[in-house]
């Protein structure tokens, strides 16, 4: 407040009552508008600014005390915390209410040993003499490495920092002459690619193993198997067939100007992938984890995108899918050179076929099919390896397969002709569609398979004529795994065998603790497969066996 606003005014609100000596004096003054009321406004506003500040701060608070949905990254990142924590150091940090309080300064550079690699492909440290439990989590960095890092935020009882120097690098992990892509280190996709490829398979099935001890718990005191090691792509780089980079709009002060058509790339328009940590796009012209069809079509995909920049308001996904050549019949000879002849499909509504072994898949180019088909005959292999054990003596009495997600019908597909019934369950009428007729390019009579659209609510209401004990039933469900009522019916119809082969280990091993929970169920093997080489991905398979 000012000085005449401080001597002459009372607060809004109060009364001021005159003394004796003042009821001598001239009456002072109407205030100027501009000066003391304005003083007066601005503490109010100030004042206002105070309790915003507080009730956010507040709010920020409330949610990094807040726990994590189960199973979720954030969640599969605080066990990790925790395991280099330790829970007693957290539990005293949270009982003296330095949780939340960090002991690093934003945007400070920061010494950190790390101690683990977490689940989610990032380092976990610890600040160098640091006297309170503190984690931060730091990007391309490796067990054993002495590092430096910027913290850029913080959370619960850890922070986030930006690799700046690896001060010490571990001799036996890191070797940067293996980085095969330019980007390496600045974009978001790859985490591994400075390791060695039995150092990442060692790694993933670490996640498989933590994975297990976190959310399947109901089973780690007895009967819990040995996690298989994880099983390996035959292709390290050059086998994604799916790649979808995307590129923000023009920024408003853009939209607004004066654009024209133009072989330069605008200032605004990046062209690819988020850098690691952040929203924003790195541009790319190359990647090399994606088959070479694809990458000679993102130079051409790029160019068009430049000259017709001018048109763009929002921001665009792109798609680029290798694919057989659909203008091909499918009578032609499979092996023949025009057969195999490889195209990039950029169109979502588009159809792509893909050859796995000796198999033909269709499907929407938009819709979901694995991105690694190098892999494709080893995982369906070993799920029916699985199914039906080399190793047993006595004959197999698994006769039926109901394969739900079953998609374009992939495991449906292969898996059939090693039994006498398969039926393929799914919610989305172009998936059965596509698995169908799939069916019908592989040769596979109605009389063996079929796909039936299922109810959410009665998934196995439509192969209740599969007798159970003959039956074996396949999971492979989408990232968030199977919900609670699925797994009642899934129970309740009580299949001989169940292979659950999914893309996200953590809900796995949550789903598999509620199906081994009642005894029914005994989980006999986990193996990890690795479908996205140079990254911290790992899909996972659960074979259980029901206990009569």
């Amino acid at each position: 407040m000012s000085a005449v606003g401080a001597n002459t005014s009372p607060a809004i609100g109060q009364v001021h009552v005159l003394a004796d000596s003042e009821k001598e004096l001239p009456v002072p003054k109407r205030q100027r508008l501009g000066i003391a009321v304005v003083s007066e406004l601005d503490s109010l506003k100030a004042s206002s600014a105070t309790k915003r500040d507080r009730k956010r701060q507040s709010r920020k608070q409330k949610q990094l005390e807040k726990l994590p949905e189960p199973c979720s990254s954030d969640d599969v990142l605080w066990k990790d915390i925790v395991s280099v924590l330790g829970g007693e150091a957290i539990d005293a940090a949270i009982e003296d209410g330095k949780d939340v309080q960090a002991p690093l300064v934003l945007q400070e550079e920061v010494e950190l040993e790390v101690k683990i690699l977490g689940s989610n492909g990032d380092g976990i440290a610890v600040p160098v003499d640091s006297k309170q439990p503190w984690a931060v989590v730091v990007p391309l960095t490796l067990p054993g490495e002495r590092v430096r890092a910027r913290i850029y935020r913080h959370a619960r009882l850890h922070s986030f920092g930006d690799l700046v120097e690896v001060v010490e690098p571990s001799s036996s992990l890191r070797d940067m002459s293996r980085v095969q892509c330019k980007y390496f280190g600045s974009c978001g996709g790859c985490q591994y690619q400075m390791l060695s490829y039995e150092s990442q398979l060692e790694f993933k099935r670490e996640v498989v193993v933590k994975a297990y001890q976190n959310y399947c718990t109901a089973i780690l005191e007895e009967n819990m198997p040995e996690i298989l090691a994880t099983a390996p792509s035959p292709l390290q780089y050059g086998y994604r067939t799916k790649l979808t980079p995307h590129f923000d709009g023009p920024s408003k002060s853009v939209r607004k100007g004066s654009r024209k058509p133009t072989t330069e790339q605008p200032d605004w328009l990046q062209i690819g992938f988020n850098r690691i940590g952040t929203r924003k796009v790195l541009d790319i012209e190359e990647c090399p984890i994606a088959t070479s069809v694809i990458n000679a079509q993102i130079a051409p995909m790029r160019e068009s995108i430049i000259q017709n920049s001018h048109t763009y308001n929002k921001g665009v996904s792109l798609l680029l899918r290798d694919s057989l050549d659909t203008s091909v019949d499918e009578s032609v000879d499979r092996l023949s050179d025009a057969f195999n002849k490889h195209i990039c499909v950029t169109e979502p509504k588009s159809t792509v076929r893909e050859k796995i072994g000796e198999w033909v898949f269709e499907y929407n180019a938009g819709s979901f099919f694995q991105n690694n088909n190098s892999v494709l005959p080893p995982l369906t292999d070993y799920v029916r390896n699985a199914i039906f054990p080399p190793s047993s003596t006595a004959p197999s009495t698994l006769t039926h397969l109901v394969d739900t997600y079953c998609g374009a019908g992939l495991f449906a597909i292969v898996l059939s002709p090693h039994f006498e019934k398969v039926a393929g369950i799914e919610l989305s009428q172009d998936s059965i569609r596509y698995a169908t007729h799939n069916a019908k390019l592989n040769h596979i009579s109605e009389d063996k398979i079929s796909f039936r659209a299922g109810n959410a609510g009665e998934i196995f209401a439509v192969v209740q004529d599969f007798p159970r004990d003959n039956t074996a039933v396949l999971i492979d469900p989408p990232r968030k795994g199977c919900d609670e009522f699925f797994i009642k019916q899934l129970l309740e119809f009580g299949p001989k065998t169940v292979v659950y082969v999914s893309c996200n280990v953590h809900t796995q091993a949550r789903d598999v603790a509620r199906i081994v929970e009642e005894g029914r169920y005994r989980l006999e093997s986990v193996k990890g497969f690795d479908l996205f080489p140079q990254t911290a991905h790992v899909e996972s398979v659960a074979v259980l066996r029901r206990v009569d």
